[in-house]
């Protein structure tokens, strides 16, 4: 068989040629974007930090303090379907970059086989074994492969930044979905206890009437001012059972196979750590997944520019034939074969050009979908910021005002009871409040919901541990 030896100068040669091969890829630069230097709905005192994208972001949900809101989010991670496709995803991508790495390298395959070979007299027949090894090679002489490994490598780190978007994601869509239940069992309690006073109206009313001293239309309204918010309590435990099947699916599981007790509301709204948005290229996983895909284009440029030129291969074989198997090592004769080839298209009528330019627009769109994933990012802090900013001053003055709407309720109640206010008053003074009790726990939980925001257009929490107001 065909030595090692024999291989060595032509192997040398061809790594030589290899090593010397220069790249058609552009040198890469982020796409130019103006960022600002500041947010301009951002609080005072808000400072610059630099993480990596791939950075830990902490389990920032644990600000709330709620346990049960903690087990789920754990769930999500290990059991969310959406997170799962991403990682089969970014599993796919790492198997393509393998794939793409093993091409810089030879390749070699064997055969053994037997024949056996005659005349129709039985003369001179003959059974024979033969072994041989074939080697092939591309020789990346115009860095056309090395492209593909770095396409392939940066695909790759675009998928594995998806994965922490979608985590990302999902976890701030369900403590959103979460924070809204909550906010529903703190209105189906003011409703509770609404209803209790509005049972205990009814009947002082039903007992005036029956002495005379009330109207016959007084308790047909305090009935119906019963029945409406009967009404509204139904329809609220509609929205919570979706709420809870929307959690459960978020959580990696069958809405049948999830239960959320109620417990006492917490008005709880963590402190969002401050980022300034030249930060957002660095922290905010779709951003890291935009620019990673614009990094995979550029590459896919000298993959195209590559094609351009010749192709370089270099093919071995080595082989031996006996007359048995067991002879294949010891006897026999040898056979080998070494070949350099080289191709090139003289004639495509623009085909690889066309490709060329193909490859190019792809790097355009990618940059294109890059600024506006930046921009889309800034947009959402801002937003989120004035969000929060607003219902922290809505949640300070609905609360006040529903204060005021109790005492308004109370002292018309006396004032009818007294005989010195119509039921009318009473019915207008109870609804008032009501509708300020909502409103006032709807600007808390939108407070709340607003801080969740606000995490994840900052790309996450920074640590495990976030102060609260």
């Amino acid at each position: 068989m065909m030595s090692l030896r024999s291989l060595r100068p032509a192997l040398a040669a061809a790594l030589v040629v290899a090593a010397a091969g220069c790249s058609m890829v552009p040198t890469y630069q982020r796409p130019a974007l103006h960022i600002p230097a500041e947010f301009k709905e951002a609080p005072a005192g808000w400072h610059a930090v630099a993480p990596a994208d791939d950075q830990l972001r902490g389990a920032w949900w644990r600000a709330f303090n709620d346990p049960v809101l903690d087990g789920l989010e754990t769930d999500a991670t290990a059991h969310n379907q959406t997170v799962a496709a991403a990682v089969a995803a970014y599993d796919g991508e790492r198997a393509v970059l393998h794939e793409s790495r093993a091409s810089l390298w030879p390749e070699f395959s064997g055969t053994v086989g037997t024949s056996r070979s005659g005349g129709n007299s039985g003369a001179g027949a003959g059974k024979r074994a033969n072994a041989s090894v074939n080697g092939a090679w591309t020789i990346d002489l115009f860095g056309g492969l090395r492209a593909g490994v770095a396409q392939s490598n940066a695909s790759m780190q675009a998928s594995r930044a998806s994965i922490g978007n979608a985590l990302l994601a999902i976890h701030a869509q369900l403590a959103s979905d979460y924070l809204q239940l909550r906010g529903m069992d703190a209105q189906l309690a003011a409703y509770q206890r609404t209803i209790t006073a509005y049972q205990r109206t009814l009947t002082i009313t039903r007992n005036r009437y029956q002495v005379g001293v009330a109207a016959h239309m007084d308790v047909l309204q305090a009935e119906t001012t019963l029945r409406n918010a009967q009404s509204q309590v139904t329809d609220m435990q509609r929205q919570r059972a979706i709420l809870e099947h929307a959690i459960a699916v978020l959580s990696g599981r069958a809405p049948a196979d999830l239960a959320i007790a109620t417990q006492t509301w917490s008005e709880r709204v963590p402190e969002v750590p401050s980022a300034l948005p030249s930060d957002l290229l660095q922290r905010r996983p779709d951003v890291a997944a935009a620019e990673r895909s614009v990094m995979a284009a550029n590459a896919g440029i000298g993959v195209q520019r590559a094609a351009l030129f010749p192709s370089l291969s270099l093919s071995a074989s080595s082989g031996r034939s006996a007359q048995l198997l067991g002879d294949l090592a010891s006897g026999g004769s040898a056979i080998w074969s070494l070949g350099l080839t080289g191709a090139m298209t003289l004639l495509d009528w623009g085909a690889r050009s066309a490709r060329v330019d193909q490859a190019r627009a792809s790097y355009e769109q990618s940059a294109a979908n890059y600024r506006q994933a930046v921009l889309s990012a800034l947009q959402q802090t801002e937003d989120a910021l004035v969000d929060l900013r607003s219902y922290a001053d809505e949640a300070a003055n609905l609360k006040a005002s529903s204060e005021a709407a109790d005492k308004v309720e109370q002292m018309t109640l006396n004032q009818y009871l007294a005989g010195m206010a119509d039921y009318t008053t009473v019915v207008t003074a109870q609804n008032t409040a009501l509708a300020a009790r909502r409103s006032a726990i709807a600007a808390v939980v939108q407070q709340q919901q607003a801080v969740v925001a606000l995490t994840q257009a900052i790309g996450g929490g920074w640590d495990d541990t976030v102060p609260t107001r």
